[in-house]
């Protein structure tokens, strides 16, 4: 493939009045290998530090409530909502993500280094923080998935980089199995924290961004953070299918979040009847199960289209959620395995079209802006998933198993919404 190097000149073609960028951009391989590296390292942390091991630390904490960890996260993404629209629009303004990337990195990886070596309280607020930099790191890492693919390959990239990706949650449990009950979970989230910044490092040197031109006029300043959003929704308005999307894409997310955001643990170990030791060997296969669905998945996408593999993986995902909840219900572990096993590779398959698909249906010139609306939306959606667990489990006191059957409720709402966005290829005016 050709190298970008023609392209190191402080305006594209594109912005000089010549051809598309865009139908000549061919990236490096060394930057695709950087971004799936990305993809490995923050799963890390998602999988080993918010999925697993903080919330089984938690349940030893006596007094521990579902509502403390919602409380953490809910702090984050109030956070992130502000924060995700304003950066993504300066990053615009710049013609940059890059530098965006590793600073919310650092962010993660620091409050990471500080989780359970001190009380619960303060280590739910280094949770709430390193959540922070998590997610406004993603935002930037899935908005650079348009510099390291063409409109040819991008489903196989973005499944690459699911796929690779898990390989980091096999990494986070072999971690833990290895030194947990040796050196606790203190030294399991700080070494978790270093394999973090390990893997995120050649995304900060080898992913070559397309050329952009810098936007003229001073950068958006925080005081102009709601405004921005507001424009942001303006604009996305008119542009076909951005809006619907966004809003079925927050009802699976709000189900799928506040599931693998640490629901989960808490409800296989509590609910179906796991040992921790079990659950980690069925996590493991259920991981194996990401692996083939994120690397299947963006074959699936480049075949069928995201719309219809978005659609697939859905319907798969409420099969494995109607299996967890007959384990619960019948104290069935078989049925549990199901629902991770087949949950996981869901899971792949959802974020190797969901990513396609927003790339799909946004316009070249909005990618980090209409990105932090994808990111805020997902975020808000965690904020309402953990809310109404925490509201079920512990205000109503009805159970996780009724908290996981509203979360079911949300898929298929998202499933009817997503029925109105269609993914044909859309016609952009070169800027």
């Amino acid at each position: 493939e050709p190298r970008t190097d023609r392209w190191n000149s402080p305006l594209p073609p594109s912005c000089a009045g010549g051809t598309d960028i865009s139908m000549t951009w061919r990236p490096e391989r060394r930057s695709v290998a950087a971004w799936a590296s990305y993809d490995l390292a923050n799963t890390v942390f998602a999988l080993g530090v918010a999925g697993l091991y903080f919330p089984e630390w938690l349940i030893d904490i006596e007094g521990y409530r579902d509502r403390d960890l919602a409380f953490a996260i809910n702090a984050a993404m109030i956070v992130i909502i502000v924060l995700a629209p304003w950066l993504g629009a300066r990053s615009d303004h710049e013609g940059r993500r890059r530098p965006y990337l590793i600073a919310a990195t650092f962010v993660s990886v620091t409050a990471t280094l500080f989780i359970g070596g001190t009380g619960p309280g303060p280590s739910l607020a280094f949770f709430s923080l390193a959540l922070v930099g998590f997610h406004i790191g993603s935002l930037f890492y899935e908005s650079m998935l348009v510099d390291v693919s063409t409109d040819e390959n991008r489903g196989r990239i973005s499944g690459l980089g699911v796929g690779v990706g898990y390989i980091g949650s096999f990494i986070a449990v072999i971690v833990g199995r290895l030194l947990i009950d040796d050196f606790g979970h203190a030294f399991v989230f700080r070494t978790l924290a270093i394999l973090f910044l390990v893997f995120a490092i050649p995304a900060f040197f080898f992913i070559r961004e397309r050329p952009r031109a810098p936007k003229t006029g001073p950068p958006p300043s925080v005081n102009q953070t709601l405004a921005q959003v507001r424009r942001s929704w303006r604009e996305a308005a008119n542009h076909r299918g951005v809006v619907p999307f966004l809003v079925g894409r927050f009802f699976y997310s709000d189900a799928i979040n506040t599931v693998i955001g640490g629901f989960l643990t808490i409800f296989a170990i509590e609910e179906v009847g796991f040992t921790r030791d079990e659950l980690e060997i069925v996590l493991g296969f259920g991981i194996l199960a990401s692996v083939f669905g994120g690397l299947g998945g963006g074959r699936l996408t480049e075949r069928i289209g995201p719309r219809r593999a978005l659609h697939f993986a859905l319907y798969l995902w409420m099969t494995a959620w109607i299996f967890g909840l007959a384990a619960a219900a019948a104290d069935a572990k078989p049925l549990g395995v199901v629902l991770v096993i087949m949950g996981g590779f869901a899971l792949g398959t959802t974020w190797s079209a969901d990513r396609t698909y927003m790339a799909t249906i946004t316009p070249p010139d909005r990618y980090a802006e209409f990105y932090g609306l994808y990111a805020t939306v997902g975020r808000f959606a965690t904020i309402l998933g953990p809310l109404i667990r925490a509201l079920i489990v512990d205000d109503a006191g009805w159970g996780r198993i009724t908290a996981m059957s509203a979360l079911f409720g949300f898929l298929v709402v998202s499933r009817v919404i997503l029925s109105r966005v269609d993914d044909t290829p859309r016609e952009w005016a070169v800027t």
